[in-house]
């Protein structure tokens, strides 16, 4: 039998690559049991989960994807992986690439809703605010991420751009997508309740599912 601790890790490990490409191994379910076995390997509550995504208006009957169908149209996994990282970074599961300093947090936490009362792309938020904290889906820049942003503390609220691309609602096929790179939609931070923390763009607000 492997050593508990030796356990612990591997599953923390496997929560970070799962969380970095849900689609790959399997969406929010596949998430769910990784945080389940982890929750299970660390004595900590299993049942406490829901409840606290409940608390922030981030879970519906269908889970945190019910909360993102009301946000953004279409499947949007990316998203409801950056949900669940901000509760893997509370416990000190999550793996970050780049901690921002101290300075680069403070602006970002202060300017990040008044930047998105313009539209903005996938190179806007690179450029003004540098390699994400963490990238949440795959790297080919012509399809939709998440882009989380964090200083590492696991007290700081944690600051996502929900970039998307796709098409129109009525286009008989799902290629070419609209844009040459993904657009942001809507940008969301933990400091709020889920609904009341959407700072959405002005094509966010048009594409909002109604």
């Amino acid at each position: 039998m492997r050593a508990a601790a030796e356990i612990r890790d591997y599953l923390v490990d496997q929560l970070n690559l799962t969380l970095r490409r849900p689609e790959m191994y399997g969406g929010e379910t596949a998430i769910r049991l990784v945080l389940d076995h982890l929750e299970y390997a660390e004595h900590r509550d299993r049942a406490g989960l829901p409840s606290l995504l409940e608390e922030r208006g981030a879970w519906t009957p269908r889970g945190v994807t019910g909360a993102f169908a009301q946000v953004i149209p279409g499947d949007y996994e990316s998203g409801i992986a950056s949900v669940y990282a901000e509760y893997a970074q509370a416990r000190g599961w999550l793996k970050i690439d780049r901690a921002l300093t101290a300075a680069e947090y403070s602006a970002l936490a202060t300017e990040y809703r008044r930047w998105t009362a313009q539209d903005r792309s996938l190179t806007d938020v690179l450029e003004t605010f540098g390699p994400p904290s963490i990238l949440f889906g795959g790297t080919n820049p012509l399809y939709g991420k998440t882009l989380s942003y964090t200083s590492g503390a696991p007290t700081d609220p944690v600051v996502s751009f929900h970039l998307w691309n796709g098409t129109e609602p009525d286009a008989e096929s799902t290629w070419p997508p609209l844009y040459n790179e993904p657009v942001l939609l809507v940008a969301r931070s933990t400091t709020q309740t889920f609904e009341t923390s959407l700072a959405f763009t002005p094509e966010g607000t048009r594409r909002r599912p109604s």
